[in-house]
């Protein structure tokens, strides 16, 4: 469709330059009957030269007409007429300046049998590549599916020893691990004199993370750890909610001791956090906040405004 559209195109614009080269034609036919004959010795030799233009004058205007005719009958018919049915009728209104509905009209139904065509090349392409479930597929129905996740059902003594090959991986940063219900292990990290981490784990799946500066109180009255209370500060509390956020981005079904390798990987970066300068816009304070993001492939900071 698109080659007919570009070769009628061509075509017009040579009927166009045609039809110019008419126009002249016959416009020398009319000068030359309006002048009349003109030179010669004797009428007799005027009416010669006189029918001699005329005849190559009107020779032309034919030559050019044919030419005009052969390329009108060139141009190629749209064979896909829209059903645009009594609706058709708009067409008729002479008035198209205040009322367009007949080209909007004739935009929808375009429109409509595009999303049509592509509609059945889709379908097409669906039915070459089978996705049903059916019964036929029973058996191979267990081994594609996803395998489930027991990081969150691991025995105690793996999760301390994956805690205490942690603690070796990360010198700058202070583990220590208690166990206020049961099984479950809570995590309290020290960051140096920038931030400490409360961690809640089911098994190796980090149940929750809660974020406060390294003055704060982190227990109750009882001298059990606060694992509810935010912090008193902004900052922290921002940090409380990308963290959040990582410990989504970094789970790993699989391997849940690397998942959370890499999501204290993610969190020492926070140790430059009163001294680093925004990866963007290059400066440390924005609305009184230090860049308080840490990208989560390379741990650059970055203010909230400026991760986008």
């Amino acid at each position: 469709k698109m080659a007919d559209i570009e070769g009628n195109l061509k075509t017009i614009s040579k009927a166009i330059q045609t039809t110019q080269r008419l126009r002249g034609s016959v416009g020398r036919v009319f000068s030359q009957l309006r002048d009349g004959m003109e030179g010669g010795e004797s009428s007799g030799e005027r009416s010669k030269v006189f029918l001699d233009q005329l005849r190559e004058n009107l020779l032309a205007v034919n030559k050019e007409y044919d030419e005009l005719e052969k390329l009108s009958n060139a141009v190629t018919k749209q064979s896909d007429q829209l059903p645009t049915g009594s609706s058709g009728l708009l067409s008729l209104d002479p008035v198209q300046d205040k009322t367009p509905l007949y080209g909007q009209l004739l935009q929808s139904y375009k429109w409509s049998n595009k999303v049509h065509e592509h509609a059945g090349y889709t379908a097409q392409l669906l039915n070459q590549n089978s996705l049903k479930r059916s019964s036929m597929m029973t058996g191979l129905s267990t081994k594609r599916r996803k395998p489930q996740s027991t990081s969150h059902a691991l025995p105690g003594q793996y999760v301390d020893a994956v805690v205490a090959n942690l603690q070796r991986h990360f010198p700058n940063m202070t583990i220590s691990m208690t166990r206020p219900f049961g099984q479950s292990a809570v995590l309290q990290i020290g960051l140096g004199r920038t931030l400490q981490a409360i961690v809640v784990l089911r098994g190796l799946l980090i149940d929750r993370v809660v974020v406060k500066g390294f003055q704060e109180n982190v227990t109750q009255e009882d001298g059990k750890l606060d694992l509810w209370s935010k912090s008193q500060f902004r900052v922290f509390e921002k940090i409380s909610d990308h963290a959040t956020a990582a410990t989504l981005h970094y789970q790993h079904p699989i391997h849940p001791d690397l998942a959370l390798q890499t999501f204290l990987t993610w969190l020492n970066s926070y140790t430059s956090l009163f001294t680093a300068t925004c990866h963007r816009c290059g400066r440390h304070l924005q609305d009184g906040l230090p860049p308080t993001w840490r990208d989560f492939r390379t741990t650059d900071p970055y203010h909230e405004n400026c991760r986008q």
